[in-house]
Formats: structure tokens, sequence, C-alpha cells
């Protein structure tokens, strides 16, 4: 079997040979992830503790994915404080899991337990990688590290081809307490680009994984385009490039080289970046369901999406059996967009911070 030209053909479709759930109707989804959530032999205990002050029976009364509403505007700030073993789900209690931390930029880092999330989204972007004939050879991870889940999902996604991954030491934290504290982050920027460097003329690798703004920072350090490095893809995340930002490094830096961009995060996962078709918008992304949705809504009335093409506040919905979140507005303003060739849901396109007007971009991001 060819699964570069299957992929390519019917790139949802191969996803869905991989993750079998994808293929699963959204609704009937959402009714077996209230059972699951919500009963006592496999619910997580913090649910089963909220579940009597909810006002209504989740089991009972959800019914499908508009009835996600009756749960209102999650507050993420429980996931701050509460014991991580209060995240995992009884029916996952025999199961290996990691715990993973948010980046902290809006307060103090939320936690996550990760059983079958992580394996999921290794295999939705192993299958993207194949549909561009890019899932070969060795890995850098210019990604963060410690209690960060993008440099375990580098780890894993290397595995799945026997790659082998070069990782750097970073902490973003660190570059956030610079700027509070009215200090440049500029000499911990160039820690991360002096060990990136080394590794980029010792290891050759085929693909390099890191934020928009670290690969600004670093092509423009390096004496030869990255190509000349060994590098076939670059494989981004963070903050978007904007336009004219993206021409520049394509046009001076990036020759010859795949630049895959994703929208994601801890708490949501990724979404995939489309290739570019007729009439399609700047860097549109697209999250597969059913364990996870993305809507563009006005944040006043966030139970109602907006029109294709109006930009909003994305609202985030969570459904995975080791990660339950209702409703979350995140911190990102998007345009709404339709389906693609390859996703046959809507996507979001020109993501951005919901203040980014300002011009402000937070550290390595």
């Amino acid at each position: 079997m060819d699964v570069t030209a299957s992929a390519r053909g019917s790139l949802y479709a191969e996803m869905g040979r991989r993750v079998p759930e994808v293929m699963i109707d959204r609704d009937a989804w959402v009714r077996e992830m209230m059972r699951w959530h919500f009963s006592e032999e496999t619910g997580a205990q913090f649910w089963l503790r909220r579940r009597r002050a909810l006002g209504f029976d989740p089991i009972a009364d959800v019914d499908g994915l508009e009835d996600m509403r009756l749960f209102g505007l999650f507050d993420k700030s429980a996931l701050r404080t509460v014991p991580v073993g209060d995240l995992v789900p009884r029916g996952f209690a025999d199961r290996p899991r990691r715990v993973f931390e948010t980046g902290g930029t809006s307060g103090p880092p939320c936690r996550v337990v990760d059983v079958t999330k992580g394996v999921y989204d290794v295999a939705l972007y192993h299958a993207m990688l194949e549909a561009r004939g890019l899932a070969a050879g060795n890995l850098l991870a210019m990604t963060p590290s410690g209690p960060h889940a993008y440099g375990t999902f580098v780890g894993r996604l290397a595995d799945a081809w026997r790659g082998n991954v070069c990782a750097i030491d970073f902490d973003p934290r660190w570059v956030k307490r610079l700027l509070a504290t009215g200090e440049s982050s500029d000499p911990y920027i160039e820690h991360l680009l002096e060990q990136t460097r080394v590794l980029l003329h010792t290891q050759q690798p085929a693909l390099l994984f890191t934020t928009s703004r670290l690969l600004m920072a670093l092509v423009a350090t390096l004496p030869e385009p990255l190509a000349a490095y060994g590098v076939r893809a670059v494989c981004s995340g963070g903050t978007s490039c904007s336009p004219e930002e993206e021409r520049y490094l394509r046009e001076n830096f990036l020759q010859d080289i795949v630049w895959i961009d994703t929208y994601g995060n801890t708490l949501m996962g990724h979404a995939l970046q489309a290739d570019a078709w007729a009439g399609a918008p700047h860097r549109a992304y697209y999250l597969p369901p059913p364990h996870a949705h993305i809507r563009v809504v006005d944040p006043r009335r966030w139970t109602e999406a907006l029109p294709y093409g109006q930009r909003g506040q994305v609202l985030l919905i969570t459904l995975h059996r080791d990660l339950f979140i209702p409703n979350l507005l995140e911190r990102d303003s998007a345009v709404r967009v339709g389906p693609h060739p390859w996703f046959p849901f809507d996507g979001v396109a020109e993501v951005g911070p919901v203040h980014h007007e300002n011009g402000h971009v937070e550290g390595v991001y």
C-alpha cells in the first residue's frame, strides 16, 4: 500500500484508519463521553464531585454536541490546584499516564493527565507527515521541555518511525519571568539558539520542531539556509507569523524547506495546517473531531458560532477519555473558515492573541 498516495488522496480517511474514533458520529461520541466521565465506575473524581453541583444530569440530559452549552463556560483555574490523582479517570486506574502542565501564560500553570490523548495526537500528526512524504529521519526538538507536552510529543512522533531525537534544555517560564520583571529575554533566547546551532551542525536533523518566534530568531543567526544542515521540514507551533513574516522567511531562509505550522496547546492538541488550495485563507487549521471541537464565537454570546469569514474568540470543547473540558474560551482570536478537501469540518485561520493589535508577543511564543 502506498501510504503517501492514499493519505494525500484522503488524509482524513487515513487518520480514521489509525484512530477509528475519529469517524464516530459527534453526538454519539458526546453521549459516550458523558457516560464515561460521569459514571462512578469510570469517571475521574474531579468531575464526579462536580456533577452534584451542575443542576442537570450529564448522562440523561446531554444528547449531543449542542447540549454541551448546559455546562456553561469552564473556569480552567480549577486545573491549577486540583490534585492530579483526582484527574485520573477510574476507568484508567491501571493504565500508565503522564502529567503535563500548560505554559502558564495567563496565570499559574494548569495540569492535565495524559493516558491516550498524546497517542492520538501523534497518530494524526504522523499521518499528516506521511501525506507530505516527511515521516522519516532524525528530529531536533527546539521545544519546551520538563512538564510541557510538546517535547514528549516530538519524542513519541520519532518513535513512530524509530527516529532519533536531539533536544535542547528549554524552560519557557524563565522567559516570562524575565519579561515580568522588565528584563530582556535576549540572553535566554541566545542560550536556546546556541544549543540548537550545535545540534544543527553536528546532527543534521531531517525535521526541526520549534515555535515561530524562535524560528525567526534562529535563521537570522545561521550562516547558511536551514536546508544546508540537512533539514527537510520545519514544524512550528505557538503564535503564527504574519503573512509578511512568513514571506520573508520563505524567500530568505527556508528555500527547499517544507514549513508545517500547527495551532494548539496542551489542552487542545494539534489543529493541523491544511495545504493551500483555491479560495483558502492564509494558514487554515483543522482540529479533527470528535475528540475536540473549535468554535469561533462572540464571547458575549458564546453559545452561537459566528458566520464564516468573521473573526471572534476561540471556544474549545475537549472530549477525550482522559481529558474533558467543556466550553473553554481560549485567549486566541481567529476567523471561522469552512471545510477543506482534506478535512470535512470547519477550521480556523489568521489565529492570534485576542489583544494582538498592541503588537505584544509573549516571550519565545
